[in-house]
Order: structure tokens, then sequence, then C-alpha cells
């Protein structure tokens, strides 16, 4: 099967995982930033991407479509060792919501080699997606016992430290839950975090 009958036959399976509940759902609380939402649960898109070739020009074919569920299956479906840093930077450039920011970072994006090297970028980015899914990476790095050197140790607590009072919501939440990441890492770190911590004024974040 070519790439065009595969995709094909992906978007035609859809309707059968369809849930319009949740799409609706989704589309009252600002999903609808797609042409097309199924509202398919990622754990039903996670069996699916179990079933299909781990292919580069599905995976592409897959991104360009307009739809939620295939750019997540986009993200499950690429070969890592397929996905250059010019090509993290377009799709990176074509995400529209938070959702597909979260997944990517989770699926594909934190097992590149330049992980690290994305993720400081995007993180003093002023782009509030760019941030998010910098501190999803971290976070995730972090989790698998990945330790930053001095430096990544300093652009983390200098840039995550101002995350924390942004305006966006889903930055805040996003920089909170990758330095606690951090802390875990051990004794060494939580110490940093916490100094780091106290020299935080306590003010709202913007807009709040």
């Amino acid at each position: 099967m070519d790439t065009c009958e595969q995709l094909k036959a992906i978007k035609q399976s859809f309707r059968l995982l369809m849930n319009g509940e949740t799409s609706r759902s989704m589309r009252e609380k600002g999903g609808s930033q797609y042409k097309l939402n199924w509202g398919i649960p990622q754990h039903e898109l996670k069996k699916m991407a179990a079933e299909l070739p781990h292919d580069y020009n599905l995976a592409i074919a897959l991104w360009k479509e307009d739809i939620r569920e295939c750019k997540i299956l986009a993200t499950m479906l690429m070969p890592r060792e397929r996905m250059s840093q010019e090509l993290v930077d377009v799709w990176m450039e074509q995400t529209h919501s938070l959702e597909i920011a979260e997944v990517a970072a989770m699926n594909l994006y934190q097992h590149l080699p330049f992980a690290p090297a994305i993720a400081y970028e995007w993180m003093a980015s002023n782009n509030e997606l760019r941030q998010v899914t910098a501190y999803h990476i971290l976070a995730r790095l972090f989790m698998n016992g990945r330790e930053p050197n001095d430096r990544g140790i300093n652009e983390l607590l200098d840039q995550a430290l101002t995350a924390l009072q942004d305006k966006s919501a889903a930055v805040r939440h996003a920089a909170n839950n990758c330095l606690v990441r951090f802390g875990e890492l051990g004794n060494e770190y939580q110490t940093l975090l916490d100094k780091a911590l106290a020299t935080l004024t306590p003010t709202a974040p913007a807009g709040e």
C-alpha cells in the first residue's frame, strides 16, 4: 500500500473511532484550530500507531493534514532518526495548539539527540507554544534522569522563574512542572531550586 492509500485508510478509520461528545467539548474549549477534530482519545491513537509502519513519508503526509488525529499520529509514526532540526523547526512553526505541542514533545522531540538544544532555544522565545514545548521536553529529559550542565541549570532557572509569572497559564504550568522534575533529579538540584525560588518576588501573573 502506498502512502496515499495508507493515508486514505487511516482517515476512513477515524469515523469508526470518532467521539462526537469529546469532539464537541474540545471545540467549546478552544480546540477548533483544525479543519477536522474527531475527538479520538490519544490512547486509541496510540493503539492505531502500534499497527502502522513508522514511516517518514506517511508521517509527513499525516502532518500536512489539518486534522487533529493526523497530526498526533504523525508524532507517533515519525522515525526519530529521520527528524532533522530543520524539520522540527517547520513542524513547530506549524503547531497551533497546546495539545499538539505537548504530544510532539512527549512522543518525538524529547527523543532527538538535539532535544536539549531546541528546548533551551525555545525556552527563551516570546512564543507561548515554543515555551510550553521547551518546558515539556526538559521535564521529560529530567524524568529520564538526564542531568543538565552548569550552563543549562543557569538558563533553566533564569528563564523558568520568569515564566512562573507569565500571563499565560499554560506557560506557568509547564515551567512549574519542569522545575518540579528538575528538583527530583536529586538533593543538589532541589537545593539549587529552593535557593532560586527564594529570590522570586511573589507577584500575581499579568492578567490575573
